[in-house]
């Protein structure tokens, strides 16, 4: 194992580890989950790795699991940080690819505030996907345990499952969220967000991530929550979405192109030690 340094960050407590391509492939999928593990590794809510080339700045998204996400809201305003800190980028905006497409990115108060335009929000369950008709992707019904649900669908370049309620608990959205999250209808398996509006300009939602539970704050979750608020007609185009974390910026036009302003903040560099994997069957990689 060489020079295996992470970058550790948070937005809104959502918080990710940063490293080069060249640390990523050190390890297998096993020591990955493991790197993310709270209590037996350094922990995390998911690695960003840089893969950038000389096509152009890229990432990749690695969930808690050993999964790969297509596209992270907090995740690309953690990203634009540490390129700005690495000094790979000013504070000018720049192009990130991202396996859910190609978004903007720029860089606000000396690295403390991001701006990302996350691209277009998608309704029809093609873009997610979802295995149910058109006509019920804005208005899906669900039954969990008995209990019934009318979703909203929407892409960000990868699947959100929005659903409104009346009040949101972190014991509703981790008894549901980990049973919507893996339902057949989601090949993919979805993310799932449940709404509360407060008025025209201010939601609340509760997350459950894919490949990474229940979640204090999600830029993606939040986009696609005001779009599906925004299309059912009960926000305007500027929306505060409040999370556990804290809360997010999402601005809308009338296309459901989405920009997302929110905070990021650095936690340390940790150097990790190859005595982490000294448990796991397969040794080290």
């Amino acid at each position: 194992m060489n020079n295996a340094v992470f970058h550790r960050y948070h937005g809104l407590g959502n918080d990710y580890l940063v490293c080069e391509q060249s640390i990523f492939e050190q390890f297998t999928t096993a020591q990955l989950v493991r790197i993310c593990d709270r209590h037996r590794g350094i922990g995390s809510d998911g690695i960003l790795v840089n893969v950038s080339s000389a096509n152009g700045i890229a990432l990749r998204i690695i969930n808690p699991d050993g999964s790969e996400a297509e596209k992270s809201g907090n995740g690309l305003r953690i990203f634009a940080r540490y390129l700005y800190d690495q000094g790979k980028v000013a504070e000018q905006a720049f192009a990130v690819l991202t396996p859910g497409g190609r978004v903007s990115c720029q860089v606000f108060d000396s690295g403390h505030t991001i701006v990302v335009d996350m691209g277009q929000a998608h309704f029809t369950p093609d873009s997610l996907p979802a295995l149910v008709p058109a006509d019920q992707a804005l208005s899906l019904p669900l039954a969990i345990n008995h209990t019934r649900f009318n979703a909203t669908l929407v892409s960000m370049g990868n699947p959100h499952c929005v659903i409104q309620v009346d009040n949101i608990t972190p014991a509703l959205v981790k008894e549901y969220g980990s049973q919507l999250e893996v339902l057949s209808i989601f090949p993919k398996r979805t993310n799932v967000q449940f709404v509360k509006v407060l008025d025209r300009h201010n939601i609340e939602i509760g997350i459950w991530e894919r490949g990474a539970g229940y979640t204090q704050a999600s830029g993606s979750s939040s986009c696609a929550a005001a779009s599906a608020m925004k299309k059912r007609g009960l926000v305007d185009n500027q929306v505060r979405v409040h999370m556990p974390g804290g809360s997010l910026m999402i601005s809308l036009d009338d296309d459901y192109q989405v920009k997302m302003r929110g905070p990021v903040q650095k936690i340390a560099e940790v150097r990790l030690d190859a005595d982490c994997f000294a448990d796991l069957d397969e040794g080290l990689g």
